[in-house]
């Protein structure tokens, strides 16, 4: 059972979001918030907080990052009313693990909860490429961040969205052997997740917004 926390300042949003998470077994509304004072209290403990940006008392912004000291293992998913870059790039900087927005059909907000509580794949990684452009290399590590070449080649798969076992089909190695090597990067990274991951990877220059994304084989695996 999926655990979600709603954060909006008005009322109608969260019960909106009651109504569409509440017809699905695996997902349960344990939490409601109006403000990001409320967020971070509530969304302690909890599996995946929906967060609003604009929220009195504690902005989404401030509240996720919060969240995300105070409970590590929260996942946050900014929703917001229009799809500002310069917002939803401070939202991940934050600690969030993706974002949506208001006007999302209903389905796709179900499909968000899943997918960063599931931890397996970034979510809308064509979106995070596009904003992390004027953000490329804008961060200098005091200690260089070294990654071999296969965990830079398990990086850039992260960044465009495959899951564990996509990227093992893609580089014809087994799902564990993947999943030590995801471990490894998120380490060198300090990043929290995976999402997390690609940010600091755009932001240190380690892959370039407009490169080419991976390739899926024609055949099995011959592992």
């Amino acid at each position: 059972m999926i655990r979600v926390v709603l954060a909006d300042d008005e009322q109608l949003i969260r019960s909106g979001w009651t109504t569409v998470l509440s017809l699905h077994d695996d997902i349960e509304v344990v939490g409601e918030a109006a403000d990001g004072r409320e967020a971070v209290a509530a969304g302690v403990g909890a599996d995946v907080v929906l967060m609003d940006i604009r929220m009195p008392r504690l902005d989404g912004l401030a509240a996720t990052q919060e969240l995300a000291r105070r409970s590590p293992a929260t996942r946050v998913v900014v929703v917001t009313t229009f799809e500002n870059d310069q917002l939803v790039w401070g939202a991940l900087r934050a600690g969030a693990a993706g974002y949506v927005l208001k006007r999302a059909p209903a389905d796709e907000l179900v499909d968000a909860v899943r997918l960063v509580h599931s931890r397996d794949a970034v979510l809308f990684p064509d979106a995070l490429r596009r904003i992390a452009g004027p953000h490329h290399g804008v961060s200098k590590p005091r200690i260089p961040i070294e990654l071999t070449a296969r965990e830079l080649d398990v990086l850039r798969h992260i960044a465009y969205g495959q899951s564990n076992a996509e990227i093992a089909a893609s580089l014809y190695v087994s799902i564990e052997t993947v999943k030590t090597h995801v471990r490894h990067v998120l380490d060198k990274l300090g990043a929290r997740d995976r999402t997390q991951a690609a940010v600091r990877a755009y932001e240190l220059g380690l892959l370039f917004p407009g490169a080419g994304g991976p390739v899926m084989p024609a055949g099995p695996c011959p592992w």
